[in-house]
């Protein structure tokens, strides 16, 4: 039997020699046995030490190895030691040295070795051959890793009953063997990307020879292959990843685990995590209370085992932490443990559950009987009718029970009253509940801290208009002048072409009206005014003083261009998590019907306004739930005046002293008219007296900044 420990160098020389295997003693014990001599030797490439005793030994030893430092010791029960002294000092191999230490019943032999490796002990008549296997050359990159988990005791070949998979609750992919019995052997191998476990004189019924894809199930494991190999049970599991095992037997259950290495601290809630020293144990039907010693020995932790603790066990572990090595064995057997200081207490569960419970119990007696005291508390920051009201979870002004779902924190007996006018908090209470309660206040009774809010508020706008138009007339005024007549009937009428009917009858002595650019112009198409202005014009007359006729051409243009800027930048300071309000506008009457059928005068707001409520994270970031409005007078219909409205409600996170740009409004309007006389209007270059254009562009757009900054000191608003 063997059992492998890897832990600190702390167990040192004078540590191991102390630790005891009680419970496999009686295995060994002879009386009268001594030893004689002990030498070192090369056989076949490995190396030998042989034990010679007085009388021929009847039973293998018991025994342990440690990795680091690497030992290897034996206990011998009722041993004496024969030789002149208490070390044997070899020159050469592996086994630098052998100390033999004597206590009280038994005498512990301590093989100081050079470098780690596997061992096995041999009985041979009056002597023991401790043969150690050659010292492992270190492995290239990517080379397997083979250690021989335990040994096969089956002198059949057993098939295997179940080969199953689960994900574990930490990302850990376990592959579960149901094996024949507790004495099959397996071997296990490690490549970078796989593990391949061997199970020693073992078969696979039909129904298991197959491949199991595992990859939906979001662990290292990937596939699991198993197969025969004459008379082994080849097992090859394929993993991917940064990935570790650990590999175990519990009686005729064995258990690989792939985990991932990385563990994800920022999750509340973490899977279990061990720490110690890995260890290799290899046990047949030990006693659960000895199995518990074992482990005791090689930690620094007193184990006290309750007498309720009973069972045997099987377990094989390779490289396998010492505190899960301990809770497997818990598990296993349905125990529980206690911890206080250096000692561990393991006892069933439910024993120290009703433990625990009579413990509590007994607390809540001591409670009821317990003396009550009166504290007075000074709160600064807080106020004191506040903190009644958290430490009593009722209503305030009375005692009574708390509202339901509300915690108390005072005991039942315990009562809270403020003394608003010096904001003092009077507690009676026990004496435990007044240290509670002195250390709540002390994390709540605390400045809060300030932020200052400061926002822009950005109005730009960009407008462009332009007109160019026309105006074309013209008349014959011979006859009214005394010019020749020669213009229809009688010869006496003249001829006045262009626009109006005015134009026509004056010529004819109907009217006394003038004949003007405007009543007698056929084309009247000027340009159209911008921005509140009359476009310029520009006309041209052709007149035939002799001949009285008159030909006008008025040419009419304007372009109009502006641009503008509104910046608004209201401010607040507030304490963190508290809403603050800043408005500045105007409110316009507006009426209103009532219930009773008459109308009243309301008033409707159009206003700057900011509102915001800071919270200050514990990385020093600011979180702003903000609702800002910037309101304006619309334009006056019959019901009241409209108002223009332009608004922001968001929530974003902002570092100390940062700016963001919260949000934005973009408009842009674009107009492209033309007016002309149809047919003259299309003339290429003289088309251009047949008509208008008109052409408009406005952009308007709003920004909003927001700048938060933390406030140590009072500030003031500029």
């Amino acid at each position: 039997m063997k059992i492998t420990f890897g832990i600190r160098a702390i167990l040192a020389c004078a540590v191991v020699l102390g630790l005891s295997v009680a419970s496999l003693a009686p295995a060994f014990a002879q009386d009268g046995l001594k030893l004689k001599s002990i030498t070192d030797s090369m056989q076949n490439g490995r190396e030998v030490v042989q034990l010679d005793f007085s009388a021929p030994v009847l039973s293998q030893p018991t025994g342990f190895s440690i990795q680091s430092p690497a030992r290897v010791a034996l206990d011998f029960p009722q041993l004496d030691n024969g030789l002149p002294g208490n070390r044997v000092d070899f020159a050469q191999g592996n086994v630098k040295s052998v100390n033999i230490i004597q206590a009280t019943d038994r005498t512990r032999l301590v093989l100081n070795l050079k470098a780690f490796t596997s061992y096995v002990t041999q009985v041979k008549g009056q002597s023991i051959y401790i043969v150690f296997d050659p010292v492992a050359v270190t492995a290239a990159s990517g080379a397997a890793v083979q250690t021989s988990f335990a040994e096969s005791r089956n002198s059949d070949v057993l098939p295997l009953k179940d080969v199953d998979f689960k994900r574990g609750s930490d990302n850990a992919g376990r592959i579960i063997v149901a094996l024949p019995n507790n004495q099959m052997g397996v071997d296990l191998k490690v490549l970078p990307h796989s593990i391949t476990v061997e199970f020693l004189k073992a078969s696979l019924p039909e129904g298991l020879r197959r491949k199991i894809d595992v990859t939906d199930f979001g662990t290292p494991v990937q596939l699991i292959s198993t197969s025969v190999q004459g008379d082994r049970v080849r097992m090859t599991i394929e993993a991917k990843g940064d990935w570790e095992h650990s590999a175990y037997q519990s009686d005729d259950q064995f258990v690989v685990e792939v985990r991932p290495k990385k563990i994800d601290t920022t999750k509340l809630l973490q899977t279990p995590t061990y720490s110690g020293e890995k260890l290799s144990l290899n046990f047949q039907s030990i006693d659960v209370r000895s199995l518990l010693q074992v482990i005791a020995d090689f930690t620094n932790f007193n184990i006290v085992t309750s007498d309720t603790v009973t069972g045997n066990l099987t377990l094989r572990l390779k490289d396998v932490p010492w505190d899960q090595a301990l809770q497997i064995i818990m598990d296993s057997k349905g125990l529980g443990m206690r911890k206080a200081g250096n000692v561990l207490w393991i006892a069933p569960k439910d024993e120290l559950d009703a433990r625990t419970k009579k413990d509590l119990e007994a607390l809540q007696d001591i409670e009821k009987l317990e003396p009550l005291r009166t504290q007075a508390f000074q709160l600064n920051y807080a106020r004191a009718t506040d903190m009644v009201l958290q430490l009593r979870g009722g209503a305030a002004g009375g005692v009574g029970a708390p509202a339901a779902g509300v915690t108390r924190f005072l005991s039942a007996r315990g009562s809270a009253i403020a003394e608003a006018r010096t904001n003092q908090l009077f507690v009676t209470d026990t004496a435990q509940k007044l240290q509670e309660v002195q250390e709540l206040l002390a994390k709540l009774d605390i400045p809060v801290r300030q932020v200052l809010i400061e926002a822009r508020i950005v109005q730009a706008s960009d407008t462009f208009g332009a007109s160019l138009g026309a105006r074309l007339g013209g008349a014959d005024t011979r006859a009214i002048n005394g010019g020749s007549a020669g213009y229809g009937v009688g010869g006496g009428n003249s001829v006045a072409f262009g626009g109006s009917y005015d134009a026509l009858t004056s010529t004819t002595g109907q009217t006394s009206n003038l004949m003007t650019n405007t009543n007698t112009s056929f084309v009247n198409l000027p340009a159209t005014g911008q921005g509140g202005y009359s476009p310029a014009s520009f006309a041209i007359s052709l007149f035939n003083s002799a001949a009285n006729r008159f030909l006008n051409l008025e040419i009419s243009a304007l372009e109009a261009d502006g641009k503008g800027k509104v910046v608004s930048s209201p401010r607040v300071v507030t304490a963190d998590q508290t809403k603050a309000i800043i408005e500045q506008g105007t409110e316009y009457p507006y009426q209103q019907a009532t219930s009773s059928g008459a109308t009243a005068v309301a008033f409707r707001k159009a206003n700057l306004s900011l509102s915001v409520t800071p919270q200050i994270t514990p990385e020093g970031n600011i979180i702003l739930d903000l609702d800002i409005n910037n309101d304006s007078k619309g334009e006056v219909t019959a019901q009241g005046i409209a108002i223009d409205t332009k608004h922001v409600k968001t929530q974003v996170l902002v570092e100390n002293g940062g700016t963001v740009v919260i949000g934005g409004i973009f408009q842009l309007t674009e107009t492209d008219s033309l007016t002309k006389v149809p047919l003259l209007g299309d003339i290429p270059i003289l088309g251009n007296a047949f008509k208008t254009t008109n052409k408009s562009s406005s952009k308007q757009e709003m920004l909003v900044f927001i700048t938060p900054k933390m406030v140590s000191e009072r500030a003031t608003v500029r």
